[in-house]
């Protein structure tokens, strides 16, 4: 019997996070057939303990003798690993949020990254921002969200595209902090200014409300990346105007069969497809590719890595490969409004499909980060 391992982290404001990736998983791994393979678990906290996230890859392939191992962690975080996925000559696939930007990308034969792209999502909807017409913005984000390095993909973004970051401006970490007040004085000097704005989880619903008590019915246009559309906290957020936009990595409202299929498999578990849900459900395809290839090539990582980079399947998203200078899964993403429902809460239009992807990735690849660094080792999210 094959057995996958899987790490996986936990999150105070995503307190789900772990049986989502856990169902997204085995839900995958069913709907194509293969109810044989084993599934072992392992839990790494927040992702930010280099020992512990160490000791638990290492047991999944000491003790349980997986045959890979999936893992919702960062690049560097992975970087770390990467010395023992080597020596264990066994693959690692990485569950990426794409929230933060390796000053190297790596392309180690043993391991792939699955991303949801949220650095790449920030920049496009910067230069979205330039589209239509301001040329001027403040970048807002908070503590926790401003120590990843898509802080640079989304000022970087509206600068190559002839834009000016004129302000900016970080928030409290706890919601008692939490202020846009400055926000105030900067729209006066700067009228007609976007925001670019990075927040996650719980500070969507405080920025959305703060907005709302601030700037009510003057729709102050506000830009957003994959994590500031993810669905299942927008249902609680407060609408708080009638000019936000973004870049949305998925949605329920993407119209293919694939999607139809993931979203009645996961609500039929008793649980709310998400992002994460998506995340592990697709990497299912790439584990049972990562097996038959193991099978074929004689566990030969550089045969199974050059297959796994001429890989390319459908998702609920779209299809999906694989850039092969980074080893990086490249997917659709979306161009999106937040619009109210009936409760006054958010959800998201989908309006198309962004254009050039894999060409704006290659570029935010080739950017220099100029001394830019993160100190943040925590999978995205999860505090």
């Amino acid at each position: 019997m094959q057995t996958i391992g899987i790490l996986l982290a936990r999150s105070t404001y995503y307190q789900s996070i772990s049986f989502d990736l856990y169902e997204g998983l085995r839900s995958g791994l069913k709907h194509l057939g293969k109810n044989d393979i084993r599934i072992v678990t392992e839990n790494i906290g927040f992702g930010a303990d280099k020992q512990q996230c160490y000791r638990s890859a290492e047991k999944l392939l000491l003790e349980e003798n997986v045959s890979l191992v999936i893992a919702y962690i960062g690049h560097r975080m992975a970087q770390l690993l990467r010395p023992l996925f080597l020596a264990a000559n066994k693959m690692l696939i990485v569950l990426d949020a794409g929230a933060n930007l390796p000053h190297e990308w790596p392309a180690c034969p043993n391991i792939f990254y699955h991303s949801l792209h949220n650095s790449l999502g920030a920049s496009i909807a910067a230069r979205q921002a330039v589209n239509d017409g301001y040329t001027s913005a403040g970048m807002v984000t908070g503590y926790y969200d401003g120590g990843y390095l898509h802080t640079y993909g989304i000022s970087k973004g509206f600068e190559e595209n002839g834009g000016k970051i004129t302000f900016n401006h970080a928030t409290g970490y706890k919601e008692d902090d939490f202020t846009i007040a400055p926000l105030k004085d900067h729209l006066e000097k700067f009228p007609n200014s976007a925001l670019l704005s990075l927040f996650s989880g719980d500070f969507v619903h405080w920025y959305f409300e703060a907005i709302k008590n601030s700037f009510e019915g003057k729709n102050i246009p506000i830009y957003l990346p994959p994590f500031g559309l993810e669905e299942m906290m927008l249902a609680d957020a407060e609408y708080p105007g009638d000019n936000i936009k973004g870049i949305a990595a998925w949605s329920k409202k993407i119209d293919s069969e694939e999607n139809k299929i993931f979203i009645e498999t996961i609500t039929a578990t008793n649980r709310t497809p998400n992002i994460f849900s998506l995340l592990s459900w697709e990497s299912a395809s790439l584990a049972l590719k990562v097996i038959e290839l193991i099978d074929l090539s004689k566990n030969n990582m550089t045969q199974i890595a050059s297959g796994i980079k001429s890989f390319t399947f459908k998702s609920p998203r779209g299809t999906i490969y694989f850039d092969s200078k980074t080893n990086t899964s490249i997917s659709p993403l979306y161009n999106s409004t937040i619009i109210p429902n009936s409760e006054g809460k958010c959800e998201i239009q989908i309006e198309s499909i962004a254009n050039d992807v894999f060409e704006h990735f290659q570029k935010l690849t080739n950017q220099n980060l100029n001394n830019s660094t993160s100190a943040w080792y925590n999978s995205y999210t999860c505090i």
